[in-house]
């Protein structure tokens, strides 16, 4: 049998930094086109089902954006 006491795996000792840098693009993609279609939902949705119209669509639509980028935007590093 092979013997496994040895690895080239040390806890801890590893460089992350390649992780660390597409885990935030892989979250920043996923935050920003989930407002976009959030936003672009709406739109659709008010313009086509509701009798509200595309000016009342796109008007909901800017504000669930505009909501959006000022919630999910980078804060700086002091602020949790």
């Amino acid at each position: 049998m092979a013997d496994h006491s040895h690895s080239d795996y040390n806890r801890g000792d590893m460089d992350i930094n390649e992780q660390s840098s597409t885990y935030s693009a892989v979250y920043g993609m996923i935050k920003w086109c989930s407002v976009a279609l959030a936003a672009s939902l709406t739109f659709v949705v008010l313009w086509f089902c509701t009798p509200a119209g595309p000016f009342a669509g796109l008007v909901v639509g800017a504000l669930i954006a505009i909501l959006g980028v000022v919630f999910l935007r980078a804060k700086p590093d002091g602020a949790h």
